[in-house]
């Protein structure tokens, strides 16, 4: 079969995000909590977040420009992103929901850790942490892409992360247990 018969069908994005949001769904991706503090903290659940550069040391978030957080990470000068682990999806369900408290409130819901080089909070049992400096901003269409210096970061080794594919919870699959999914 040659390349060009294999290859899927090349249609042009016509103004149909349910098709395009179901097609970008098929990219696994992990699962963050992004979180500010300060007098009024804040945290969001996100799955668009990436390493950008290893030096500087840089990490990359994409928030929709109508989200509370775009204005209040525009406005802090540090924030931290959680990476979640597996089992951790009441906490992801829970920095998702618009109708949880605000402020500090929010937190009340989850175990956190005081941030060591910012006043962010951390969600506890998260496989990572990033605590960051707002480094820059750019337009990225009906979203902001914040990239943020890294300051200081955590791990948890072996931790398995949580993993967001075709708009469900997933957890990796361990070799030797077969494949599938695990809830």
């Amino acid at each position: 079969m040659s390349a060009l018969a294999a290859a899927p069908p090349r249609d042009a994005v016509t103004g149909d995000p349910v098709r395009l949001r179901r097609a970008l769904g098929s990219f696994a991706t992990g699962v963050t909590v992004v979180t500010v503090g300060g007098a009024h903290p804040r945290g969001m659940t996100a799955n668009s977040f990436t390493s950008v550069s290893l030096d500087p040391a840089l990490v990359l978030l994409c928030v929709g420009n109508d989200a509370l957080m775009n204005q209040v990470l525009a406005e802090a000068g540090t924030f931290a992103v959680s990476v979640l682990g597996a089992g951790q999806e009441n906490v992801a369900r829970h920095f998702a929901d618009r109708s949880r408290p605000p402020g500090a409130a929010q937190f009340g819901a989850v175990d956190w850790l005081p941030g060591e080089a910012g006043d962010a909070p951390l969600i506890a049992g998260a496989a990572a942490h990033f605590e960051c400096a707002r480094w820059r901003t750019y337009d990225g269409g009906d979203h902001t892409i914040h990239v943020g210096r890294v300051l200081a970061l955590g791990e948890l080794p072996g931790r398995e992360p949580l993993v967001f594919h075709g708009g469900r919870f997933r957890r990796l699959a361990v070799p030797g247990e077969g494949e599938g999914e695990r809830t």
